[in-house]
């Protein structure tokens, strides 16, 4: 069993991973917070890609670091422009996130909602559960979020 071919191997990952670590700590500080954020589906995508250009970074030797901190480079600037676009344009923030979908309401839950966006009846129960609720007449509303979080409204909750 080979456990290592090549010392210089492990030593290139050490050195270019170290290297390309850095680079993804600076980028992320200049970003900004938004970049790793999952405020939609979007923005899940892409810190999913910057995790599978940084793991090709550090195991491919294809790919040098500089062509890998561009990849990370022109990745995050794409969703910046996106974000900040969406920030300030309705037509784009629609067609890059989703918007918020009412699936309870007063005790009730609403089947056709539910079916729409593919969420089972004990997935909702369950996030009952997370926030400290046992029955469905409990709640005022629960809420999936367009990052796909599930928001629970008791009743005793007051109204935004």
């Amino acid at each position: 069993m080979n456990f290592l071919a090549d010392w210089s191997d492990l030593l290139r990952v050490i050195v270019v991973g170290s290297c390309a670590y850095l680079a993804l700590v600076v980028l992320l500080r200049g970003y900004g917070k938004r970049t790793l954020s999952k405020i939609n589906a979007f923005d899940f995508v892409v810190t999913i890609a910057l995790g599978s250009i940084l793991a090709t970074i550090l195991l491919s030797k294809s790919v040098s670091l500089l062509e890998g901190v561009t990849a990370l480079v022109v990745l995050m600037s794409w969703q910046f422009a996106f974000s900040w676009l969406a920030a300030r344009s309705s037509r784009v923030r629609k067609i890059i996130a989703s918007e918020p979908r009412l699936l309870a309401h007063d005790g009730e839950l609403l089947s056709s909602a539910l079916r729409a966006e593919r969420v089972a009846p004990d997935e909702v129960m369950q996030a009952l559960r997370n926030h400290g609720f046992q029955r469905l007449h409990e709640v005022r509303s629960v809420i999936l979020e367009p990052d796909g979080t599930l928001s629970v409204i008791g009743r005793d909750t007051p109204a935004a």
